[in-house]
This record gives C-alpha cells, structure tokens and sequence, in this order.
C-alpha cells in the first residue's frame, strides 16, 4: 500500500479538510503532519490555534480517513517527511508542487482546494458577527 503525508494545523476541522483527507486515503495509508502548539502560533499569531494540539489529534485520528497523525514542532515538515519517506505528499490547491516542503522526496499531488473553505476565513466571519 502506498503512504501518504499531507499536514496542516487542522485548527477548527471544516469540510475542505474532510475532503482533502478523502482524498489522501484514496492515494493509500495517510499520515497527518500536524503543527503543535508552539508551531501554529508562529504562523498564524498568538490568537491560534483555537483548539490545543492534543484536541486537534484526537479529532483527526477519530477520521476513517486518517490512519495517523504525528505533531511536529517546527515551522515546516521536512525532517518528518524525510523520516517517514511517504510515496506521495498531498497539499492543497493553494500550493504548486515545486514550492511545496518535501518535493524533492517524493512525489507531490496537489488536491483542488474547496472554494468557501478556510479556517482563518471561517474565524474572521465569527468575529464580524
């Protein structure tokens, strides 16, 4: 079977997420690259993430679609995808492949990315309301 790494913060799970996560299973057995804490605050800011890392995990490992989820601390997954050495990386459609962490490992596939989608988006219209 072949394995397949995407990652993300995962912060508040929507339905870009779901779909990004089918189709990684659909590609073979899917490990979640997931920022800790620490890491999700340097890219994203001090308000983040909304939901603490161990609630994250434990959301995502309760998907069919996920087999694994691993967090990682620093800013970018490289040292684990070089660990791990997955067949494929998937990114969403906000990424081309050269730029993506981990292209020169494997293979990168690039999923479509939902329109209307987008935790820091979803967050913004409840803070407007």
């Amino acid at each position: 079977m072949q394995s397949v790494f995407t990652n993300g913060c995962f912060d508040i799970l929507h339905k870009g997420h779901v779909e990004l996560l089918a189709y990684c299973k659909s590609l073979g057995r899917v490990t979640v690259g997931l920022n800790g804490d620490d890491s999700v605050k340097r890219l994203k800011g001090l308000s983040r993430p909304m939901n603490n890392e161990c609630d994250r995990k434990r959301i995502l490992e309760a998907l069919r679609y996920v087999d694994e989820v691993v967090i990682f601390e620093e800013d970018t997954p490289y040292e684990l995808i070089r660990r791990l050495k997955p067949d494929f990386i998937v990114k969403g459609g906000d990424y081309r492949a050269h730029e993506v962490i981990g292209s020169d490992l494997c293979e990168v596939r690039i999923f479509e990315t939902v329109d209307g989608y987008s935790t820091t988006e979803f967050i913004n219209r409840i803070v407007e309301k």
